[in-house]
């Protein structure tokens, strides 16, 4: 029995005990509001505690009420423009005690510059001991010890940072990796060295070159950029699977979009079955992650430096480009219900506050806390009433993989004015043969199906469905023309605007290239 496994394994089974008695002892509103107040005691001296008066509403018999009638509503703009901008010019005590050294660059999957959020000492030691609690919830799954000794493999951003003299800015990746517990280096993969390549391609070809060297028992990583990894190295060594080379691998802890249009094509790349587990971590804090294998749902983390209020996502409180209207209806996590599509706020101890970061979520249990990503608030489609989400998206693409037997790696919606009325584009990227009418035929059915407000637009305002199918390597090219390959990014799957202007001529430039042969 190897021995390090064996000290590992019972590691994770006795951290893994109290974190599991916690949890059924303590009441997730109760661990919410105790979240609230060490979050206002903590930031009661920094400037914005003192303009929006944290004393005070510390003082209060209802500090969740009083929070909410006396700090307002922020959206990125609104609290950099108004409070983050001086954390970034090195002033100490802004919206968190102390001086922000580093800050994560972010860009989501809506908007064209990066944001700069602060990352703070306490951030990341919540991040850290999130981490570790998703890595201990594996001693529930009765692993052999020897699996506990394999490398796990982590794909994200570039860990090089860019200092300017007052802080540290890069990917989250990158600001969490000097966090990384020292008994965790003998496991992490692929290294620091590699880790720090800035150019996706690179990195790519180092992977692929050390990959018979590792013996890796986990993935961790944005399904499209692991897919493209596990293909090259299948590709390279000329193997049947993935289980070729690494024959230990167990699971693939995916984040950032919906796995199920990508669980098909994976399938091709095991020959064993693979734990699928979820979690969402954003640049703004560790929020869920999946805990049990039964059902593919998250669990909030009521307990770790966060505290989470809800906005009903509708027409009240968005208007239709996805932005936040004024004095928007609010819900704490004691008002929330089940299958009710809200924007998350977050008030976290990097000092965020009341702040919406953009996700959209379900609740599918709300006394237990456990949640589903349904999309983001800017990337939905609803032109003239459909409110189709992502969640919406995702599983019309599942169900058409399913019933055409086609592999749909990628794919992506925009709605525009035809004629008087209305139409739908689909885009999908995928190298097998597809029948366009039968497909559009198929997802028109699913959508009907899915969503009352889309049957009902359907037949009075959308007109068409249009589809063009290009090649899956358009759209990771494209992701690269825009500076956005690897790491966390995600092709967006609703494009509006600009974003969509810029694709279309992107897709004529491709087309012309195919036609003329070069």
């Amino acid at each position: 029995m190897p021995l390090l496994g064996s000290i590992i394994k019972k590691a994770y089974e006795l951290r893994n005990m109290p974190v599991e008695l916690k949890n059924q002892r303590q009441n997730p509103v109760s661990a919410q509001i105790a979240q609230l107040k060490k979050l206002l005691q903590k930031a009661e001296y920094t400037a914005f505690g003192e303009e929006y008066n944290f004393e005070a509403i510390l003082a209060d018999k209802n500090i969740v009420e009083s929070f909410a009638k006396r700090v307002p509503v922020f959206d990125y703009n609104a609290m950099y423009k108004q409070w983050w901008y001086r954390a970034l010019n090195g002033e100490a005590y802004v919206t968190w005690p102390g001086r922000v050294n580093y800050f994560a660059l972010s860009s989501g999957t809506s908007e064209a510059s990066s944001k700069h959020i602060p990352i703070t000492q306490d951030m990341l030691t919540s991040i850290k001991r999130a981490s570790i609690r998703q890595l201990v919830s594996a001693s529930k799954y009765d692993f052999p010890v020897h699996f506990y000794e394999k490398g796990i493999l982590m794909i994200g951003g570039s860990t090089h940072l860019n200092y300017n003299g007052t802080y540290f800015a890069g990917d989250l990746s990158g600001i969490t990796a000097g966090n990384i517990p020292f008994w965790f280096e003998h496991f992490y993969k692929p290294g620091r060295r590699i880790s720090k390549a800035t150019d996706w391609a690179t990195k790519l070809n180092e992977m692929v070159k050390k990959a018979p060297s590792w013996d890796i028992g986990v993935i961790v990583g944005v399904p499209a950029w692991v897919q493209i990894l596990l293909e090259r190295i299948i590709k390279e060594y000329n193997l049947t699977t993935i289980h070729d080379i690494w024959p230990n691998l167990t699971v693939y802890v995916h984040s950032g979009v919906s796995f199920a249009p990508y669980e098909k094509s994976f399938e091709k790349l095991f020959s064993k079955p693979v734990i699928y587990s979820e979690s969402y971590l954003a640049s703004e804090g560790y929020i869920a992650y999946q805990t049990r294998l039964d059902k593919r749902i998250m669990q909030l983390i009521v307990d770790n430096g966060i505290y989470y209020e809800f906005v009903p996502f509708n027409e009240q409180n968005f208007d239709e480009e996805g932005n936040l209207l004024s004095n928007p209806q609010v819900l704490s996590l004691q008002q929330a219900q089940n299958n009710v599509e809200y924007a998350l706020l977050l008030s976290t101890n990097a000092g965020a506050w009341r702040y919406l970061i953009g996700d959209t979520i379900k609740f599918t249990n709300v006394e237990q806390c456990e949640i589903i990503i349904t999309g983001r608030t800017k990337q939905f489609l609803s032109i003239c009433g459909e409110h189709l989400s992502v969640e919406n998206m995702s599983r019309a693409i599942e169900l058409l993989q399913e019933e055409m037997n086609i592999t749909v790696k990628e794919f992506t919606v925009s709605g525009f004015r035809h004629g008087s009325m209305f139409a739908h584009r689909w885009y999908l990227g995928t190298d097998d043969k597809v029948d366009t009418v039968e497909a559009v035929k198929k997802i028109d059915g699913y959508l009907n199906q899915l969503n009352d407000d889309y049957m009902v637009e359907r037949t009075e305002a959308i007109t068409d469905i249009f589809m063009e199918v290009v090649p899956t390597r358009v759209f990771y090219e494209y992701l690269k023309k825009q500076g956005k390959e690897g790491s966390a990014n995600k092709f967006p799957r609703v494009l509006k605007g600009q974003r969509l202007e810029d694709w279309e001529n992107y897709l004529s430039e491709f087309k012309a290239k195919e036609n003329s042969g070069v």
